[in-house]
């Protein structure tokens, strides 16, 4: 059985220019996460693409852009309902390549260095690392919210979340649009945002979701500007990442879903997951603008704090939320993306 209860969060602005590096891995060598190798059929997704963004801080240009108004026009991410998807990978042939069966690890969560903004505590009501992204969809001009989660790294300045939340995702291998204006706010509530706002530096996604749309693969690393001086897991505290674990894991998922209070506070839901078609699965019911909200283990009530095991991808009809399995190829994406400033 899982819990469903709600929590809150806050609320900020800003604009961004991209563009996009691609590549693949294969299975026997596997050193190189960037992508610049020739995939094979059983990991063509496993590469990771990323986009660097502008070379100078667009927090202004971002806050003149993400007006109170426009923010709450914006739309909750609208491809996190694909019923045929999620009923597709129920079937073996379906299954993630990421079953390799590789020995689990994980990283430690780190604390902030200093309260800013307010009480960092959870009481799984709200919890600072965790935040609402707000950015363009180029293909179509419109404005969206996801959710994402602060993660512990070298850089202490980066955020994990679902691919779609970072790339429109492309198909027959021809490569999505990266998104523009990308911010994201910690704790955002009904507008306030207490630890400020995050211009995205550089985005990464693995090749599977960039190039193909492949649920398997949506999964997204982002690495953010620094704000007045101080880099976010400083600020807010960041989380942990998981890997190669069971698929029966007990998680706590938090995110903005827009069908609970319209995703303008935190919610959360309790519960093991189960195999689903090699991906993850949690009824939650967290419909679209939850994207990307982090599925953690060893979750710390007192802290907020606990590992990254997964973020939310899809939910269907049913209610069902799923999320890739992290394997060998997330870490590579954490190693490759953890120490980038």
């Amino acid at each position: 059985m899982h819990r469903l209860r709600r929590a809150c969060l806050p609320l900020l602005a800003a604009t961004l220019l991209l563009s996009g590096l691609a590549g693949n891995a294969s299975a026997e060598d596997r050193t190189d996460p960037a992508g610049t190798r020739t995939a094979d059929a059983r990991l063509s997704g496993g590469a990771a693409a990323f986009a660097a963004l502008a070379d100078t801080d667009p927090a202004a240009a971002l806050e003149e852009y993400w007006t109170p108004e426009r923010m709450a026009r914006a739309l909750p991410a609208d491809n996190l309902v694909p019923d045929a998807a999620d009923a597709a990978d129920a079937t073996p042939a379906a299954r993630a390549p990421e079953d390799s069966g590789g020995e689990p690890g994980s990283t430690e969560p780190a604390a902030p260095l200093r309260p800013e903004g307010g009480d960092v505590s959870a009481a799984l009501t709200e919890t600072p690392v965790v935040g609402r992204v707000f950015y363009t969809n180029p293909n179509n001009g419109g404005d969206y919210w996801c959710s994402a989660g602060a993660l512990n790294s070298d850089s202490k300045q980066m955020l994990i979340t679902a691919g779609h939340c970072v790339n429109v995702g492309g198909s027959n291998g021809n490569a999505g649009a990266w998104m523009t204006n990308w911010t994201y706010v910690p704790r955002y509530r009904e507008g306030a945002r207490p630890f400020g706002t995050f211009a995205a530096k550089q985005f990464r996604s693995f090749n599977g979701w960039i190039n193909n749309s492949n649920f398997e693969w949506d999964v997204a690393m982002v690495t953010t500007w620094p704000l007045n001086g101080s880099k976010l897991v400083n600020v807010t505290g960041g989380h942990g990442l998981s890997w190669n674990y069971s698929r029966s894991q007990a998680v706590t998922i938090w995110g903005y879903p827009g069908n609970h209070a319209s995703g303008q506070v935190q919610w959360w839901c309790q519960g093991t997951t189960v195999d689903s078609g090699g991906r993850l699965r949690l009824d939650c019911n967290f419909g679209g603008g939850s994207s990307g909200g982090p599925w953690l283990r060893v979750y710390n009530d007192s802290t907020g704090l606990g590992q990254v095991n997964g973020v939310t991808s899809t939910v269907d009809s049913a209610g069902a939320n799923r999320s890739p399995y992290f394997g060998d190829s997330v870490k590579e994406m954490f190693d490759a993306q953890g120490s980038y400033t």
